[in-house]
């Protein structure tokens, strides 16, 4: 028995409010849902995999606490080039590749890549780490089978997750990874300088990857100049007469955010390598695995704010100052009612360009970068503002804030970094016809609903009757891209979120940073958080 006097006062904590262990990141999000329904995507899939999620937090934890372990060689002096993960790493990806995070979009349901993007969504708010590798050994099937690479095709889709370090022909399920960026180079691949010379009935390449994403999949799409140009080639990791590959591990990247992933340095000497469509075509190969990156991409940072958003209004409801919950106070509802449609407009065109992906519709091709361009450069300013709600605790790793805060630029920079986008927006515009018609038409599909969108189409259309010069893309894209949210919030989002989005996306009456606005129906808004 404590007696009172024994009592340490100084440490009762009082007004701050205590997350619930368990939270199930789907049951939680009314919003998530209604966007997924208007989508065509599996509410009963998702809710399986949010409720699978409730534990994961402490996962994600782990995993990020003990960082990938570089194993260069074993304890005889043999090369191993191997990367040691933290069991929780592991335990996520067989969740997340176990409920069809890859094969879910190529198992023939209706409504696969908006699912899909549903749980790149749910996952990024818990651990973004392990997304990686899922997102590659997706967006690794199609490249595969246009090329004939069935049995690599069928076993990144099949829905489980099998880490046997074994050659690819013995394993259930198998993990691709991607290895294109160098050092001189970067986005500018064809300055690329690893070659890959015939030898028999495969390749060998010999060359230095600058970046290697997950290097302890099981194979890598990369890019190497042949005699005819520059190629795509499959690079297993193990061989099927029982080799280790010749890539060699040179280190892992030291990274802001993203430590459960590692990211390393490699190079291939003489590494055993297959060509993925014709020699001298690599760009057109590897770009049907971009294509679909890039919809994760888009769709990581609005799980991102969300998280985020979420923590800031469980804060906010249950903090008082000035003799008031903060979530009471005008100032605040202003902010967050502000940041809140930033990330709903994330959310519902990321589900709308997921769903263009189901249908075969050639929106996706310019609306999947639109997306990823603007929800990108959204998210930090996002984040960063949500953090400022919690004040000092915020900043301060007892919560997922600075997780959240480091992560938030990175699928910015991931398959394409905003000025590459941008020009790759314009050169889509300019080239496909069947992509221009679909955007012309879904702008148009919006029209007469909201005066302020009318108005700001019209001004948009006539301030660029042509396409617009390379100088001016990012203020075009921008702009478009807010038009299209918008197109799709009034069809898709209550009256309170699409009037507020366009008065304060394509209006003119606003300030610089969050919370300079006016005349949003906070309420209405803020009740779209949810938990």
């Amino acid at each position: 028995m404590i007696r009172p006097e024994d009592r340490l006062n100084t440490h009762e904590v009082t007004n701050q409010p205590d997350r619930p262990a368990a939270r199930d990141p789907w049951a939680a999000d009314p919003t998530l849902c209604g966007h997924v329904a208007s989508q065509g995507g599996d509410a009963k899939h998702l809710a399986r995999f949010g409720a699978a999620l409730s534990d994961a937090w402490a996962l994600g934890e782990d995993a990020r606490r003990t960082p990938p372990e570089l194993r260069l060689f074993d304890r005889h002096g043999r090369r191993l080039d191997e990367v040691r993960f933290h069991p929780a790493y592991h335990s996520l990806l067989e969740l997340g590749l176990g409920e069809g995070y890859a094969a879910i979009p190529w198992s023939g349901a209706s409504g696969g890549h908006t699912t899909h993007a549903a749980m790149v969504y749910l996952l990024s708010g818990v651990e973004p780490g392990v997304c990686c590798p899922m997102t590659m050994t997706y967006a690794g099937v199609p490249a595969l089978a246009a090329a004939g690479f069935d049995d690599w095709a069928g076993k990144l889709a099949t829905p489980a997750y099998d880490p046997a370090i074994a050659a690819p022909s013995t394993k259930r399920a198998l993990t691709l990874g991607m290895a294109m960026t160098e050092k001189q180079g970067g986005s500018d691949v064809r300055a690329n300088s690893t070659r890959a010379e015939p030898a028999d009935d495969e390749w060998r390449l010999t060359g230095h990857k600058w970046f290697c994403s997950a290097p302890m999949s099981d194979g890598f799409l990369t890019l190497a100049q042949t005699e005819a140009g520059l190629s795509c080639f499959l690079v297993p990791r193990w061989c099927e007469d029982g080799s280790r590959n010749a890539i060699r591990l040179q280190r892992l990247k030291a990274k802001l955010g993203n430590t459960a992933n590692a990211s390393a340095e490699i190079e291939y000497h003489g590494a055993r390598a297959h060509l993925v469509g014709e020699d001298g075509d690599g760009i057109r190969a590897i770009i049907r695995m971009v294509h679909h990156t890039r919809l994760d991409t888009a769709m990581a940072p609005a799980g991102l704010m969300r998280a985020a958003l979420s923590e800031a209004a469980f804060w906010a409801r249950g903090r008082s100052a000035f003799q008031k919950r903060l979530i009471d106070q005008p100032l605040m509802q202003t902010v967050l009612a502000d940041l809140a449609l930033d990330w709903e407009g994330a959310t519902a065109l990321g589900l709308r360009v997921a769903r263009a992906f189901d249908e075969g519709d050639p929106l996706s091709r310019v609306g999947v970068a639109l997306a990823k361009f603007l929800s990108n450069k959204r998210a930090p300013v996002v984040i960063a503002e949500a953090m400022e709600v919690l004040g000092g605790m915020g900043y301060v790793d007892d919560t997922p804030m600075p997780m959240l805060y480091r992560e938030a630029p990175l699928n910015g920079i991931w398959e394409g970094s905003g000025n590459v986008i941008c020009l790759d927006i314009l050169r889509t515009l300019r080239r496909d016809d069947a992509a221009r018609d679909a955007l012309d038409a879904e702008l148009k599909a919006a029209a007469g609903a909201d005066r302020g969108f009318d108005a700001a189409l019209a001004a948009f259309r006539d301030r660029w009757p042509k396409d617009p010069q390379e100088i001016e893309a990012r203020l075009y894209c921008e702009r478009l891209a807010a038009l299209l949210t918008a197109a799709v919030l009034i069809r898709a989002a209550p009256g309170a979120v699409a009037d507020g989005y366009v008065a304060t996306r394509l209006g003119a009456d606003r300030g610089l940073v969050a919370g300079a606005v006016s005349g949003l129906d906070h309420r209405a808004i803020l009740d779209r958080i949810g938990d």
